[in-house]
């Protein structure tokens, strides 16, 4: 969590092994749960819409699904993708001290249930042996369950972009894989609270191996780093440039689903190097389940 309210765009861990390999043509479904906990000291101040807020903790879970396409065609010798993602989620979160001028309120907590944005992505990936990349662009529209006057949210109340690449390295014969995605994610402003986040930077990254034809173990990580400052008429905390950084195990399992190959990948993050943001805890899972052509 980063950027305005400790919210940004881009959900950190969303991809990991086999980040960049090509899927099979056709419809696809993947569906990605997603579990944080995560709190700040009371000598970090947040803000949200009109107030803010020190002492931070929050917890949210969410299942992101994702319908997506592969066309046989290909563009520029690349493998194109489309898709859009969306799902249903719930957030608490609570403040120590919360000031709302001119009053202060102690131990403040929301909870918001309801839907995340709407997230529409587009990609191409290429395979040369056991290199695989892959560049992407993805955004955010934002008609998700948002509130500036609630602490807990789903949605993040403004427009982004987010653009970028990544690498798979997979051998089959000795079953090695590391995976790295690096992206950059532009903010709109949000017109609700008239603040506007800086822009962003996020690394995702795994190294596994597999252990046997359909498993394989390894760890997970990522970074997230602002570059520029945040901005606007509403903004009350000033540059508010935030970083995080996590690593965990992760165990992947590949089966198939009549002639279609599905994968099931589950890892675990701890993070540190907060800055500016909260720090805990997050599971996620990732489900790809081919659907046919």
């Amino acid at each position: 969590m980063a950027d305005e309210g400790g919210v940004p765009f881009w959900m950190s861990g969303q991809y990991a092994s086999m980040a960049a390999v090509p899927m099979a043509t056709g419809w696809s479904l993947v569906a990605m749960p997603y579990v944080y906990s995560g709190n700040a000291d009371k000598s970090k101040s947040f803000q949200h819409g009109t107030s803010i807020n020190a002492g931070l903790s929050a917890r949210e879970s969410l299942v992101l699904m994702q319908l997506g396409y592969v066309a046989e065609e290909k563009i520029l010798g690349g493998q194109p993708y489309l898709g859009v993602g969306w799902g249903p989620g719930a957030n608490t979160t609570t403040a120590s001290v919360s000031v709302i001028n001119p009053s202060t309120q102690l131990n403040r907590s929301n909870t918001s249930n309801g839907s995340t944005d709407i997230y529409p992505l587009a990609s191409l990936t290429w395979n040369q042996g056991n290199n695989n990349f892959k560049t992407y662009v993805t955004g955010d529209i934002p008609v998700g369950t948002y509130s500036p006057t609630s602490l807990a949210a789903i949605g993040i109340g403004h427009a982004a972009m987010d653009a970028g690449g990544g690498y798979t390295y997979l051998n089959n014969t000795t079953g090695l894989e590391f995976s790295g995605v690096l992206g950059a994610t532009y903010n709109w402003m949000n017109t609700q609270t008239n603040y506007q986040n800086g822009i962003d930077s996020h690394l995702d990254w795994s190294v596994s191996q597999f252990v046997s034809q359909n498993w394989q173990v390894g760890i997970a990580g990522y970074g997230y780093y602002q570059l520029t400052a945040d901005s606007g008429s509403g903004d009350r905390v000033g540059a508010f440039k935030s970083r995080i950084a996590a690593v965990g195990p992760q165990i992947g399992y590949l089966f198939n689903l009549g002639k279609n190959q599905a994968y099931i990948n589950l890892r675990a993050y701890k993070e540190f190097w907060a800055q500016n943001r909260v720090e805990g805890y997050a599971t996620i899972a990732t489900i790809s389940i081919p659907l046919g052509k």
